[in-house]
């Protein structure tokens, strides 16, 4: 299998617009791998996106992408999803729309149920967009997955992070190699035997440090270790699950630091990499 990381930033990307800090202004001049666009992955064996944050556009063009046939999503959140437009530069020719000709290969849209009844909910005055993009425009096929599928070989399993809302981990499995991702909103992270003993772990959802962007210090009372996981938390996930090697996504411009200091950082770990732009993952 052979995956791309499409975006490695968080919910806001990098450079984050009119900021003038170091890593924004680095990132402005150096472009990537110093900027990120927003979090997804792509497994190029199947043609297959994970989620569409509001710049995948720019992401699929940096990462090279040249097919998308399915795509994935993890939960509703804006920076995962408010790319849905995405669809129509995918699938709908415009001179084609005038002539009366719909598009005839429509991208099939995967989803568990809670996260497809979310995605229901985003919608205009007209109706939800999904509806749009689907009974209207022909650019899309949804499919409501309870547990797992399997396309051309490769299984991915479908599994819920505990609590009220609908987030999923997915773990993809191929002739004996196995990758999780987990990009974001999962804690409490979920503990099923099929996410032990990966090859590899990717796992957004995790402030970088102690110290972070304008010297903000993360204390042991800081609310945001309610919300996030720590670097601390992600080495120890990854100890309890058996996984080989962790790779941490869905960076945020606010934890400051640049890809510079995280390519330090590796030195200090051992089957621990930051994600970049571009970065392939080859299992």
């Amino acid at each position: 299998m052979k995956f791309i990381v499409t975006g490695s930033g968080g919910c806001v990307c990098t450079p984050k617009p009119l900021c003038q800090c170091p890593v924004c202004v680095e990132a402005r001049t150096k472009g990537f791998p110093y900027a990120r666009c927003g979090c997804g992955l792509y497994l190029e064996d199947i043609a297959l996106l994970v989620d569409t944050p509001e710049d995948i556009a720019a992401a699929l063009n940096n990462a090279g992408i040249k097919a998308v046939s399915s795509v994935l999503y993890s939960h509703w959140d804006p920076d995962h999803t408010m790319g849905m437009r995405i669809f129509e530069q995918l699938r709908l020719e415009w001179l084609d729309f005038y002539k009366g000709i719909k598009p005839q290969n429509p991208v099939t849209v995967y989803a568990q149920p809670g996260i497809m009844e979310d995605l229901s909910g985003l919608r205009s005055k007209f109706g939800p967009l999904m509806d749009y993009y689907e009974r209207v425009m022909k650019l899309i096929e949804r499919r409501t997955v309870e547990r797992e599928i399997e396309l051309d070989g490769i299984k991915i399993t479908f599994v819920s992070v505990p609590g009220d809302k609908a987030v999923t981990v997915f773990v993809f499995e191929s002739k004996g190699k196995k990758l999780v991702y987990a990009p974001c909103d999962c804690r409490p992270f979920p503990d099923e035997p099929v996410l032990h003993n990966a090859d590899i772990l990717v796992m957004g959802d995790t402030f970088i440090g102690d110290v972070l962007k304008d010297g903000n210090i993360i204390d042991e009372d800081h609310p945001l270790r309610k919300e996030l996981h720590s670097f601390s938390d992600a080495l120890h996930i990854q100890k309890e699950l058996s996984a080989k090697r962790l790779v941490i996504t869905h960076i945020e411009e606010a934890w400051g630091k640049s890809v510079n200091d995280y390519k330090k950082m590796e030195l200090e770990y051992d089957n621990v990499n930051f994600a970049y732009d571009g970065m392939v993952i080859q299992l």
